[in-house]
């Protein structure tokens, strides 16, 4: 007999809480799933929990451009790189703090962290910047004067824009530029939710919790933005004295004359730099262009509602705007004209995600555990899953292992599929917790009991609650069986210390 047990699938739940994202290859959600990761192939119907798992629930994630290399952080700062080839941890890092957002700069090289109030740019080990030491610091921020929420990168890479709580956003460098300083856009009215470059743009879409939307336009393109000379300057002199360190003090006047050399080529270099800057003299900075006001129609129902999520598709422009009752928008930018909005749920939509071809938009709502996704050209639901609310109290494995069923304080009852992963269908005629669920020997049916005081019987081949089973007085029942022959049923009380049997 063997007993070297291995972990195969999460079952039960499919979204917690924290970041969803699409795969590089636009066929796969990642979404996370407490302190594990799992990833549901959209292509295939499958789904696959990475075996990785933390000390707390992740809450921050995001996928290299290569695609190789997942960053996940906990809610307690944790992070790990993770390889998706071989599915297993290569670095760990701890911030000491909440992370509230993390990404990836788009040539891969570097990746930034939204930490309290400080933006953390690190370089990210890869053949591409020849660094294989874990989490190397390049870049710190801390103007911001209360919690970051969001960032994004620009298409060069040189740009990052960051937005917070005081409803400022900043725009940062990450080498030394030339014609480009700090520059803080301030406009909205509350705390910001997203904040988008344009793609081969420095133009920025900025998203607050109330619903505007801002619009800013940049005085550069991202050809214009000149790399600081200064800065290579002191690269090529430290790396002069390095050489000079290395080799033999052989001749003095050679050293001298080589110091001379160097200075009047740094002092040449200063003054091209100088002229460039005064002739140019153009510095990068923001203007306005509109600001749009879409979360007024949908706080007319209610004037509670905010926008709680948000996400941009650079190549085909569309914005992407969940809201705490379930609702979202699609506009296309940059004239904000509505294309589709829909109601997924009553719930707050915490996360929303576009796949890279723009087709598909996935959602997440952490109060009732489900994970969307959604077609928006054919208006189709592509995967619709949703797990336990509330904690599970019972489960039952079929006689073939095909099917596992699951009930739970929360009154229902979920059929899930051992081979894809996938809730195959939901239960709710229980108006109380399911105490209990049994398979029947002929695999055709299983009964479950509740609290409510029924035991039901359910038919796996057409999905549906064919008798409903009662006391002559109401009793809670807390356990039931059937026989070898699937003829009879004994269900025990609660309370009463009896057993009921039906036939």
């Amino acid at each position: 007999m063997k007993y070297n047990f291995k972990f195969h699938n999460l079952l039960g739940t499919v979204y917690r809480r924290g970041d969803i994202l699409f795969t590089n290859d636009g066929n796969s959600v990642i979404s996370p799933v407490g302190n594990k990761l799992t990833v549901y192939n959209l292509k295939q119907n499958k789904s696959n929990t990475l075996p990785i798992e933390s000390h707390f629930n992740y809450t921050a994630i995001d996928v290299s451009p290569n695609g190789s290399v997942l960053l996940a952080v906990n809610e307690e700062g944790e992070a790990q790189m993770i390889s998706l080839l071989t599915c297993s941890v290569i670095h760990r890092y701890k911030f000491k703090q909440q992370v509230n957002a993390v990404r990836f700069s788009p040539d891969g090289k570097h990746f930034a962290a939204c930490c309290d109030s400080t933006v953390f740019v690190m370089t990210a080990p890869s053949v591409f910047t020849g660094e294989f030491r874990s989490f190397v610091l390049k870049r710190v921020f801390k103007k911001a004067h209360d919690e970051v929420t969001c960032l994004d990168w620009s298409s060069c890479g040189k740009l990052l824009a960051v937005g917070s709580k005081d409803t400022t956003t900043k725009i940062y460098t990450i080498e030394y530029l030339d014609n480009v300083n700090m520059f803080s856009m301030s406009g909205h009215t509350d705390k910001i939710v997203g904040v988008f470059f344009e793609k081969n743009s420095l133009d920025i879409i900025t998203v607050s919790r109330n619903g505007q939307v801002c619009l800013w336009e940049a005085s550069l393109d991202p050809d214009d933005l000149v790399v600081s000379k200064v800065q290579i300057s002191h690269q090529k002199r430290r790396k002069k004295q390095k050489e000079e360190l290395e080799e033999d003090d052989i001749n003095k006047r050679d050293d001298i004359e080589k110091d001379k050399e160097y200075e009047s080529d740094k002092d040449e270099e200063m003054e091209t730099v100088t002229d460039k800057v005064k002739d140019e003299n153009k510095m990068l900075h923001y203007s306005k262009l509109g600001r749009h006001y879409i979360g007024d129609a949908i706080r007319q129902a209610s004037y509670k509602v905010k926008l709680s999520a948000a996400s941009y598709h650079r190549p085909s422009k569309l914005l992407v705007t969940g809201f705490t009752n379930g609702v979202f928008f699609l506009h296309e930018m940059p004239d904000v004209n509505l294309i589709h909005t829909l109601n997924i749920s009553e719930h707050r939509i915490s996360s929303v995600a576009i796949s890279n071809q723009g087709d598909w938009i996935a959602f997440g709502c952490p109060n009732i555990g489900q994970l969307l996704v959604w077609e928006w050209q054919s208006e189709q639901y592509v995967m619709k899953q949703q797990g336990h609310s509330l904690d599970m109290t019972c489960l039952a494995y079929s006689p073939d292992g095909l099917y596992i069923v699951t009930g739970g304080y929360d009154g229902k009852i979920k059929v899930w599929n051992t081979m894809s992963g996938f809730c195959v269908v939901t239960f709710s005629e229980h108006k109380s917790t399911i105490t209990s669920v049994v398979f029947s020997a002929n695999k055709k049916f299983f009964v479950s009991s509740s609290l409510d005081g029924t035991v039901r019987c359910y038919d796996l081949t057409r999905y549906r609650n064919f008798k409903t089973l009662t006391s002559p007085s109401l009793v809670q029942f807390s356990c039931v069986a059937v026989d070898a022959s699937s003829e009879l049923c004994a269900a025990g009380g609660h309370d009463v210390f009896e057993i009921f049997l039906w036939y």
